[in-house]
């Protein structure tokens, strides 16, 4: 197999956030990852990390690569400090949208808004001079529309056991809140809605009346004059601080890492993958095979495969099978069938002044 001149555009698909900011240092590395998987397409490269030796490597899972080799160590208490990576995948049972799937995901039924292109909706620059076309989207996935996903209790199945170190949410939704994992075990990579501020300066402003507006049709301002933007990442814009400060710590701290739901295709948050140790085992539930890459990546199909396994399926179907060999499936049931919160839990009361449509502060 060769790869074409449009294989290797595909690979440099301009999603990172910071490379958006004009980050020459990240967008070498786009370029340096991209040459990498042509080699390894072209020539079979080595994907394998030669640093530990061929019995450390199978020590990982003493040689056997499946889902219940997984579930077997879980249950025997082995795993007790997993992180969670989680994409739009985990949402879409819900009837949120994904970003990428042909025909149903969010970008692919932007054409009505007639942007120049379809990521340009969470472009921030964009937004600083047509910002109504990001409203009329908000309106669409706001939360109080969906409902979590077995795939969200699955993960707060894993918090309330104790073996949840962290859950890394590519998700601005906030189900993984409305499904009761508490704040501190959580990273929204890319932001939420379930904070607000002024983009111009910086004022805080509730979520219940920033979410009124937005029903109303209205762009919220301030009464500096500045768009009130839901705390959510958009391109040109950093990660939150949460992010930066745990990341590191957390996937050299983790015994299993599983990846839900994601493309794998934006970074920073894809680079989590190659963050956590050598005899770390990788357990990837989504669609499709992805996150493949010459350093740091999966290794499925490798013949010196040691760690990583892979479930290709929905996310709901694959933590059912999953629950189903720890034996939790009717603990995650119960979990299923509770009451959901009627607003978004926060960690504390917020400290807002909010701007009335006439001007005057509400």
């Amino acid at each position: 197999f060769t790869p074409s001149l449009e294989d290797f555009d595909d690979m440099l698909e301009p999603t990172d956030l910071a490379l958006k900011a004009g980050n020459i240092d990240n967008r070498w590395k786009d370029v340096q990852s991209a040459f990498e998987q042509m080699l390894r397409m072209t020539l079979g490269v080595s994907m394998v990390d030669e640093s530990l030796s061929p019995e450390e490597r199978h020590a990982v899972l003493d040689g056997d690569t499946s889902v219940e080799a997984i579930a077997k160590r879980i249950r025997n208490g082995q795993y007790k400090k997993i992180v969670v990576m989680s994409g739009a995948g985990v949402s879409t049972s819900a009837g949120i949208p994904d970003f990428r799937s042909p025909g149903t995901g969010l970008y692919d039924n932007l054409q009505k808004y007639n942007l120049p292109s379809p990521q340009m909706v969470f472009d921030i620059e964009y937004f600083k001079t047509r910002p109504d076309p990001f409203f009329m989207v908000a309106k669409e996935l706001y939360p109080g529309h969906f409902k979590p996903t077995a795939t969200h209790y699955f993960i707060r199945l894993l918090a309330e056991k104790g073996l949840l170190l962290r859950n890394y949410t590519q998700n601005v939704d906030t189900l993984e809140r409305l499904a009761g994992i508490h704040s501190d075990l959580l990273v929204e990579a890319h932001g939420s809605f379930a904070t607000a501020h002024c983009s111009s300066c910086k004022e805080p402003f509730e979520e219940s009346w920033v979410r009124d507006e937005i029903f109303a049709d209205r762009v919220p301002r301030c009464c500096c004059g500045g768009i009130v933007k839901p705390d959510i990442v958009f391109f040109g814009e950093p990660l939150p601080r949460r992010f930066a400060e745990l990341n590191q710590k957390d996937l050299q701290e983790c015994d299993l890492l599983i990846v839900l739901g994601t493309s794998l295709k934006v970074r920073p948050f894809s680079d989590l993958v190659g963050k956590c140790k050598l005899t770390t085992p990788r357990l990837l539930i989504n669609m499709e095979e992805v996150g493949t890459s010459l350093y740091g990546g999966f290794t499925f199909g490798h013949a010196q495969n040691y760690r990583d396994v892979k479930m290709i399926g929905a996310c709901d179907d694959g933590v059912r099978a999953l629950a189903e060999m720890l034996g939790w499936t009717a603990e995650l049931d119960a979990l299923i069938g509770l009451p959901e919160p009627k607003e978004i839990p926060h960690d504390e009361p917020a400290v807002c002044v909010v701007q009335g449509t006439n001007g005057n502060t509400a």
